[in-house]
């Protein structure tokens, strides 16, 4: 098992010389990748260019590329591009998004989020692959068949022969679609507990395909808190666990929700989804389990996150990318530090 560091969001811990310092320090101590996200305010891929211009071994990964944010030949131009500028560094990974941010912040329908995704990932490939890009899908047709457009291919030479793609993934078919098409896959509140049977559906997609888990990358994005105490430390990650099952999505579509309940929490995410859309949040953060936040994060000492660790490994977790939950530079450099020290302890790195 191999680390991995998510910087979520750009400067939400500081300005840009504070997430490059860690960064940094992520890659002195062997972190394979650094993933950044975006949602409606930092995009992840100046980030991402920014990050491969100030290190030189680290992987730069997306967590993830908005699907409804771009075409896909866009993306796939921008994966291209991205993967030469850091000699080879760049991992891919996309996501439908939700209704909320598709609908709200692009425009774009939410529609039919499974086909999209297959067809989008489809043409990705084909734009790589420096293939002349024609296809006719539910949701894409290049060229269109009625302008005056012709099939092209991407101009640019991609430095490697294949850039990896991820999925993030949170539904059953979802998760199929992910071990079908994609190279890895990028879950979150990810729990060993609950792991069979998500990684049931990613063998079936890899059946579906001809292929095993044998190079399929589970890179899964992991809330990381260090302190003597754990059930303290389970309380930095409250806001973020209650934001997510109470109140990404609506009452009727929340992804993150559903995983709750699938994975035992039907009570408590009913119970925080209706105090977070009633605008009671702190009470939302209250009412999220603690056994829940526990199960999906890393939290206590550098000792009892190293064990957290071995089961993370035992459930078939490829790259633990912690996700530090911290308010400063020194905290967030420390966090880093620590995991490394657990990996070590734990005696399941690579």
């Amino acid at each position: 098992m191999r680390l991995g560091f998510n910087v979520g969001y750009w400067g939400m811990r500081g300005g840009s010389n504070t997430e490059v310092e860690v960064v940094r320090e992520a890659e002195r101590l062997g972190y394979s990748v650094v993933w950044a996200a975006e949602a409606y305010g930092s995009d992840a891929v100046t980030v991402l260019t920014y990050l491969a211009a100030h290190t030189s071994s680290i992987d730069v990964g997306s967590a993830v590329l908005q699907i409804p944010a771009r075409t896909p030949t866009m993306t796939a131009m921008t994966a291209a591009t991205l993967d030469a500028l850091s000699g080879g560094r760049f991992r891919l990974g996309l996501g439908v998004s939700g209704p909320q941010v598709s609908e709200g912040w692009h425009g774009v329908r939410f529609a039919k989020p499974l086909a999209r995704t297959r067809e989008y990932v489809d043409i990705v490939k084909l734009a790589l692959d420096r293939q002349l890009v024609r296809y006719d899908g539910q949701t894409y047709q290049l060229p269109l068949p009625d302008g005056p457009g012709k099939a092209l291919h991407l101009m640019l030479h991609p430095v490697r022969p294949h850039v990896p793609i991820y999925l993030a993934a949170i539904g059953p078919k979802n998760l199929e679609l992910a071990g079908e098409i994609a190279d890895g896959w990028q879950p979150v509140f990810f729990s060993p507990a609950y792991a069979d049977e998500q990684l049931a559906l990613i063998r079936a997609g890899r059946a579906k395909a001809g292929l095993d888990l044998a190079g399929f990358d589970v890179a899964a994005m992991v809330p990381t808190v260090i302190g003597p105490d754990a059930a303290a430390c389970a309380d930095a990650v409250r806001p973020y666990a209650a934001l997510y099952v109470g109140g990404m999505g609506s009452r009727q579509q929340n992804f993150y929700n559903d995983l709750a309940v699938r994975m035992g929490y039907d009570e408590a995410a009913a119970r925080v989804q209706e105090l977070y859309l009633g605008r009671e949040h702190q009470a939302a953060e209250a009412a999220v389990p603690f056994g829940f936040i526990d199960g999906t994060s890393l939290l206590g000492p550098v000792e009892r996150v190293a064990e957290r660790m071995q089961e993370y490994a035992a459930a078939g977790v490829t790259t633990l990318s912690i996700s530090p939950h911290t308010s400063s530079q020194e905290e967030t450099i420390a966090t880093v530090r620590a995991a490394a020290e657990a990996l070590d302890k734990a005696g399941v790195g690579e």
